[in-house]
């Protein structure tokens, strides 16, 4: 049997990022041929997909692409903030936002089928996905997307990777830029008090009538206090109401008009929004390891 030495194990772990035990027992498996302990690791590693399917991505990215008036804003999600700095991960979640664009598939399932094809894996997006958790031993996911394809021009901002912005627009580019930026560090929910949800409203009224409530004023004070609340409320939200972050003496709105721009519509993704993250109890997981190994000694 030929010998495994270190150096081998090193050059196959930086082939398939596979841990180093698993490395070496695939190298002694194949006898010392490389080309053969890779294709035993992809095949060991890809069962990993359907036990990592369960975990939690409340980490990731988010990624955009624009060509021409068409353009997409992704969110792809993994476990760790340690994976968002992997570049196959990274290389993944660029490929299938340039493949929404230009492709507008309807859904993620969708997106999941079309051709692509990285670092072995494929012959589609959703193989080279589940490829690439076998690979880096995370789950992943493609969380959202929305997809522009119209008459308006795209501006985009990333704040890192874990805020992105899609502005629709017509006029400056540089303003419609300015746009996107705040609206990432404000993160507004409608254009305009008009667009805000209505349960959103709701749900603002409903705590400002608990508060009003309290004071002990006559009921129409109260009333006019819980409206006064909610209309405070509309212009925090609203991006035209909004004080500009590049200028506190303009609202984004009067921005907009002195730069002759318009903005038809916005898309914010904040990475891991809404997804409950799971709480490690590091001691506990400590603990629980110590016992294992006592317990296989």
């Amino acid at each position: 049997m030929a010998a495994i030495t270190a150096s081998m194990v090193a050059e196959l772990r930086a082939k398939t990022d596979a841990p180093m035990m698993e490395c070496k027992k695939a190298l002694t498996e194949a006898e010392g041929d490389m080309a053969k302990a890779e294709e035993l690791l992809r095949v060991k590693l890809g069962s990993k997909a359907g036990k990592a399917s369960s975990r939690i991505t409340a980490e990731g990215v988010v990624t955009s692409y624009i060509s021409g008036n068409t353009g997409a804003l992704l969110e792809v999600n993994c476990e760790t903030d340690f994976v968002t700095k992997n570049d196959s991960f990274l290389a993944l979640a660029q490929a299938a936002v340039e493949l929404i664009v230009k492709h507008n598939p309807a859904s993620v399932e969708e997106m999941g089928a079309l051709a692509y094809s990285q670092e072995g894996f494929g012959p589609t997006l959703e193989d080279a996905r589940k490829g690439l958790i076998g690979k880096i031993g995370e789950n992943m996911s493609f969380r959202r997307f929305k997809r522009f394809d119209g008459a308006h021009k795209l501006a985009s901002y990333l704040h890192g990777t874990r805020i992105g912005v899609l502005v629709e627009f017509d006029g400056d580019e540089t303003a419609a830029k300015d746009v996107a930026m705040h609206v990432a560090a404000m993160k507004p929910v409608a254009l305009t008090s008009a667009d805000v949800p209505a349960e959103l409203i709701e749900k603002e009224r409903s705590v400002a009538a608990a508060k009003a409530a309290e004071s002990g004023k006559p009921a129409d004070i109260v009333t006019k206090m819980v409206e006064g609340s909610v209309q405070k409320y509309l212009k925090e939200v609203s991006l035209f109401d909004q004080t500009f972050v590049k200028n506190d003496k303009q609202t984004v709105e009067q921005m907009l008009k002195a730069a002759n721009t318009k903005v038809a519509s916005f898309t914010l993704y904040v990475v891991g929004e809404g997804i409950e993250k799971k709480v490690d109890d590091f001691a506990a997981e400590v603990a629980a390891q110590v016992a294992a190994a006592k317990q296989s000694a």
